[in-house]
């Protein structure tokens, strides 16, 4: 996968990037923290800064080692957090390391490591895209229409 936008989520006015699959049938977007997205934001600029940022550190830390980042792979999801880990060939041995996506992501672009997103995590968001995007049943909106009835003001102070 590509990083295709980074930007704002409209309802938790957090950063979030999404992810592009080649053809662009599958977008995966995940919540990243503020940090992680100037360090993205910076890696698709191609901005230098003066003194090396966490992700630039990493970077030389691997070159200076010997050690090549091979991809990262975006693997699990639980209780709505994103897994991913980083694929390293260090000494013709590749060793796996856990990393949040947002760092993973960052890594990736500032070496050119490809971004990888397993079935199980694209197949899981897109079912959940699909229920979220249906049109809700008779018994549901029956239950909606029966809350907004009872609503009173004083439930907004809870």
């Amino acid at each position: 996968m590509k990083v295709d936008k980074l930007g704002i989520d409209l309802l938790t006015h957090e950063p979030v990037v999404i992810l592009k699959d080649a053809d662009g049938s599958h977008f995966l977007p995940i919540l990243i923290g503020p940090f992680e997205a100037t360090a993205i934001a910076l890696a698709l600029e191609g901005a230098q800064v003066p003194r090396p940022l966490t992700h630039d550190l990493m970077r030389s830390m691997l070159d200076t080692l010997g050690g090549q980042l091979e991809q990262v792979v975006i693997h699990d999801i639980r209780d709505a957090t994103f897994f991913a880990k980083l694929v390293v060939r260090i000494d013709g041995k590749i060793e796996e390391i856990d990393a949040r996506p947002s760092d993973g992501i960052a890594l990736a672009l500032r070496i050119d490591a490809p971004i990888y997103v397993t079935d199980k995590i694209v197949l899981e968001e897109a079912s959940r895209e699909e229920e979220s995007t249906r049109e809700p049943d008779a018994d549901e909106m029956l239950k909606f229409k029966k809350f907004l009835d009872e609503l009173k003001p004083s439930d907004f102070n809870k």
